[in-house]
């Protein structure tokens, strides 16, 4: 006979399909055992999933739970660690930060005050596309000018100047080295708009350090006679090149924002570091003004910065430097021809220079210097150095 059943087979846990069968009785006992046990058997695994499920929501809220009370443990700690003097504050990093007997110097040591941030050292701006394993890494320090800045400008005859290759095989960073955030951020988005390929490339990156990462530089002492203004002036520059350094740590060359290379300048400084006798050398210059054009070698980056860190408040980078190398090769007991002729050997300078100095205007207000080189006028911008 035919029947109106049930004995077809259920499409979904939710839905009877009836189909026109033709069936006996014991047919359909049959068909209603098998439907039912398959269907106690989805609810059994439905049942199981959601236990899963429940089982993972629990752990995802206690997760949340968890972060907003370190969240609030961090907050608590840092109100009290802001309370703390500095000195108390280095004396409980060195116990916390190693079960080791003796500590080591650390930049806390020489910059207490960045215990105050846990994100002092961190970039306030950061763009590029983080490039490794390059020849050369340039970098390029800027200051906010009260009448016109150079650094579009160098910028453009820096990237004019290299082949495809010499683009793939380099970096080029750009520190804008003000603690004023909305500044900064106004230049890199500059920069942004008028480099997007060489930015989405990796030729070029942009880094502006933290507004903490700078001392209160009003308490530095008058030093060599120096105003208080130049005192912080050559600070300042001195921890903008240590910052710059840290960041660009494989063998670099640090330019000024104010400045326009010659043709081939890559291939002629890459050519002239490798073609040195010796791996003795600690400085490549390819400018005679100033820090223009001065490349150091990446194995040496933590020597300087370590010894400038130490004495930033004292001397102007280039003293620094020179007085780097008088430790190194220079015997107290000879006299200063002879350690003349032993730093020689650490401070090489290529000739014709490679970078010529097109700034007129001074970053700081009012202040200008003329130099001369090669019977031509310069002005050079860093009056400090």
């Amino acid at each position: 006979m035919f029947l109106w059943s049930l004995c077809g087979s259920f499409g979904h846990p939710a839905v009877l399909l009836l189909t026109l069968w033709f069936c006996s009785p014991g047919d359909v006992v049959d068909v209603y055992q098998r439907e039912f046990l398959a269907l106690r058997e989805r609810l059994h695994s439905a049942e199981q999933e959601n236990l899963r499920r429940s089982k993972e929501l629990n752990l995802v809220l206690e997760e949340i739970k968890r972060a907003i009370a370190e969240k609030q443990a961090l907050r608590d700690i840092n109100r009290t660690w802001s309370s703390l003097s500095e000195e108390t504050r280095l004396k409980l990093w060195n116990v916390s930060s190693s079960k080791s007997v003796l500590q080591l110097p650390s930049i806390f040591h020489h910059l207490p005050h960045l215990l105050n941030r846990e994100d002092s050292l961190q970039p306030a701006v950061h763009l590029g596309q983080g490039r490794t394993g390059v020849s050369i890494v340039m970098g390029v320090p800027s200051v906010k000018r009260e009448v016109h800045s150079y650094l579009t400008d160098t910028l453009s005859s820096l990237m004019s100047e290299l082949s495809a290759a010499e683009k793939d095989d380099c970096v080029i960073v750009v520190l804008i080295a003000e603690a004023d955030q909305q500044y900064a951020s106004s230049v890199a988005d500059n920069l942004k708009r008028l480099f997007p390929a060489e930015i989405q490339s990796g030729l070029l990156e942009v880094v502006s350090p933290s507004i903490h990462f700078y001392p209160d530089f009003s308490k530095l002492r008058e030093s060599f006679g120096d105003p208080k203004e130049r005192v912080r002036s050559a600070g300042k520059q001195n921890l903008d090149y240590c910052f710059l350094m840290m960041y660009a740590q494989t063998k670099g060359t640090l330019l000024q924002d104010d400045i326009v290379a010659r043709p081939n300048y890559f291939t002629t400084m890459k050519n002239f570091a490798l073609q040195q006798p010796s791996e003795e050398w600690m400085i490549l210059e390819f400018s005679q003004l100033g820090f223009i054009g001065k490349m150091f070698k990446s194995v040496d980056l933590s020597l300087i910065v370590e010894f400038m860190l130490m004495f930033y408040k004292d001397k102007p980078i280039d003293w620094l430097l020179d007085h780097i190398m008088w430790v190194k090769v220079c015997n107290p007991e000879k006299d200063a021809k002879h350690c003349d002729r032993q730093k020689a050997n650490l401070r090489i300078r290529f000739k014709p220079s490679l970078f010529q100095h097109v700034g007129t205007h001074s970053s700081l207000a009012g202040k200008i210097q003329k130099l001369k080189v090669g019977g031509h006028v310069l002005l050079e911008v860093r009056v400090l150095l």
